[in-house]
């Protein structure tokens, strides 16, 4: 009974934040280390589902770091850091596309979908959304 008083409880304290926070949209940094316990992963997509559920709008940013590393070492390929900062070569920059793209956020995708939302991907080359230039 005190784990049902507890989620009561955390229920009731949450109103204001709902109230606070529905219709906004929250911009979340979701890092390659913290999708790598599958467990952890869809406990995160559950949370997730919640916040937009709640009336929450979601957007998430990630990355990929591990799962990057993972490939390129099957692969025999280097990994080059410049003061913690990874350095890639047009080559590898296309295999570090194809994780992102078409492993990570089709991973992202899935969990949040298996949770019970509705998600989809995209990336930053789709329609141009996204552009960026080198200061």
């Amino acid at each position: 009974m005190r784990t049902e008083n507890n989620k009561i409880s955390t229920l009731i304290e949450s109103i204001p934040y709902i109230q606070k926070f529905h219709g906004k949209t929250f911009v979340i940094k979701y890092g390659g280390n913290a999708m790598s316990d599958k467990s952890i992963a869809m406990k995160v997509a559950q949370d997730l589902v919640l916040l937009k559920l709640v009336g929450i709008n979601i957007v998430i940013v990630h990355g990929g770091g591990p799962q990057i590393d993972e490939f390129l070492s099957k692969l025999d390929k280097p990994r080059k850091f410049h003061n913690g900062l990874r350095v890639t070569d047009n080559e590898t920059m296309d295999l570090v596309e194809m994780v992102l793209t078409g492993r990570v956020n089709k991973d992202i995708v899935s969990m949040l979908n298996k949770a019970g939302g509705y998600a989809f991907g995209l990336t930053g080359k789709d329609a141009s959304f996204i552009k960026a230039k080198k200061n």
